[in-house]
């Protein structure tokens, strides 16, 4: 039996939100190579898909972080997947912007939260984890605890291992680079070299491919 971690790794690959090319890499914006390239809001586009990922997480936060008393979405990919998670909940939540606005009140922070809150931050994907670590950083400076933080996919890329330790911050993401590619292999999409490739990225992306 498939467990949620199983299933929402082949949602993702079945409707084309995560693309695997090991022979032929993609280039990230760090000018890292990089044999996957996720685009997460696609999820949004699939009712069943986004119920799942919706309930998945939920279920994340009340086993991991019970004591949640608000929900806060990264801007934008989170937002709409905090949204679903808030409700399912019955929670208060908020988003939070990359920088504040430069204008109006010039909020970085929009919807209700508050000096006690205990927040848990969504985001639909994690490379190093610097977007959602800056969010937490902003809940912080207004007072309130950051819980820790749920996403949807994990690259489990060695910086954010770093970067999420140097935060004191705790990472619950609902499936995984590793469950993601074995569920691939387990499918037939690739072969046993390819798959030691997208295992070698993982455990060394900056010096991946090696010659």
């Amino acid at each position: 039996m498939m467990t949620i971690t199983d299933k929402i790794a082949a949602d993702l690959l079945h409707i084309g939100a995560v693309s695997l090319a090991p022979q032929t890499p993609f280039l990230w914006a760090s000018g890292m190579q990089a044999p996957i390239y996720t685009d997460n809001r696609q999820t949004i586009a699939y009712p069943r898909v986004r119920a799942a990922i919706a309930d998945g997480l939920a279920t994340l936060i009340e086993e991991n972080y019970p004591t949640a008393t608000a929900i806060g979405g990264v801007a934008t990919a989170g937002i709409p997947h905090a949204a679903l998670v808030a409700d399912r909940l019955d929670l208060p939540m908020n988003y939070v912007r990359a920088k504040p606005k430069d204008h109006g009140q010039g909020k970085q922070i929009e919807g209700q939260l508050n000096a006690d809150d205990q927040v848990v931050l969504i985001d639909d994907l994690i490379s190093t984890g610097g977007s959602v670590l800056a969010a937490a950083r902003a809940v912080q400076a207004a007072g309130a605890t950051v819980l820790g933080v749920v996403a949807i996919f994990s690259y489990e890329l060695p910086d954010s291992v770093v970067n999420f330790r140097q935060a004191g911050l705790t990472l619950t993401p609902l499936t995984t680079y590793s469950t993601l590619i074995a569920v691939a292999r387990a499918e037939g999409d690739m072969s046993a070299a390819e798959f030691a490739s997208l295992q070698q990225w993982r455990a060394d992306p900056w010096h991946w491919p090696r010659r």
